[in-house]
């Protein structure tokens, strides 16, 4: 048996990866990725840029997506919690639109993989999280889009964060105005989500 169990979801190529975790009283070791672990479990992306992020309680990042230069991501948090969010938004997906959540978190040391033509955000549920993630594509800034986080369409049931209300979530100027789903579609920016 490798050192990743796959936890595959209700869309296709969503998944929840728990790493094998060798811990005693002086603490804790496990590989975070391996290629050949991976390759083993049905994820063969080549990762190429590694982010890492940092925030406060309520922040709530995302829809994020890019309509070139589509990513691949495996993402993981190393300190608090989130609550991670893929949209399918691939062309002729038979889950199109559908959404998946995890609670990622430095305890439970899940990690998250979402494919190639998904949108992406996570609402931090902690006082602060630290949050990493691989992308097998590059950032590419002149081809950013987003999906409105609470657009009612796709419906996701965001986890209550202590002491606040989704109203008072924190996002970036950008984050609150990306447009709905249903005016994602009036576009032609599907063409590239692959």
């Amino acid at each position: 048996m490798g050192k990743f169990k796959r936890i595959d979801t209700s869309i296709e190529g969503v998944c929840i990866i728990e790493p094998t975790v060798f811990g005693d009283n002086r603490g804790y070791f496990m590989e975070t990725y391996s290629k050949p672990d991976f390759e083993e479990i049905g994820i063969n992306n080549e990762f190429v840029q590694d982010n890492q992020s940092k925030s406060k309680k309520g922040v709530l990042r995302g829809l994020h997506f890019q309509k070139e230069n589509t990513q691949g991501k495996l993402v993981r948090v190393i300190r608090g919690e989130v609550f991670d969010v893929a949209v399918d938004l691939r062309p002729g997906s038979k889950t199109y639109g559908k959404w998946e959540g995890v609670t990622l978190s430095e305890e439970n040391k899940k990690m998250f993989f979402i494919p190639r033509g998904f949108a992406h955000g996570f609402l931090v549920l902690s006082d602060e999280a630290e949050f990493c993630y691989k992308c097998d594509d590059v950032y590419n800034h002149s081809a950013e889009g987003g999906l409105k986080w609470n657009d009612e369409e796709v419906g996701i049931v965001w986890p209550t964060v202590p002491g606040m209300t989704p109203e008072e979530y924190l996002t970036s100027e950008k984050d609150a105005v990306w447009p709905s789903l249903a005016e994602l579609k009036k576009t032609d920016l599907f063409q590239n989500l692959k």
